[in-house]
């Protein structure tokens, strides 16, 4: 059986580096990118995900409140009315 020369050993070696360098190197961009993402995005003054799905059930739980106010608002004016209607009745029926 032939030995590798020492040759390919130290090649594969340089090579196993230089890949390590270059997923360091990778990594560092991908960071710089999202940095600079991030500082054009606070810049523009938009928000993330996760802020926006928080005042958007934020608004859609004021949205039902108002919607539930509303409600209470018609039925209470409908009793008030009801309440007028019988009072105006009554003050006409006892007129007479």
């Amino acid at each position: 059986m032939v030995d590798r020369p020492r040759f390919f050993d130290d090649l594969a070696g340089a090579a196993g580096t230089a890949f390590s360098a270059f997923s360091g190197i990778r990594e560092e961009i991908h960071a710089l990118i999202r940095s600079r993402i991030d500082e054009v995005l606070y810049s523009l003054d938009l928000v993330r995900r996760e802020e926006f799905e928080v005042v958007q059930e934020m608004a859609s739980r004021a949205r039902q409140s108002q919607e539930e106010a509303e409600t209470r608002l018609a039925e209470l004016e409908n009793r008030i009315s009801k309440l007028e209607q019988h009072q105006t009745k009554s003050s006409h029926s006892s007129h007479h």
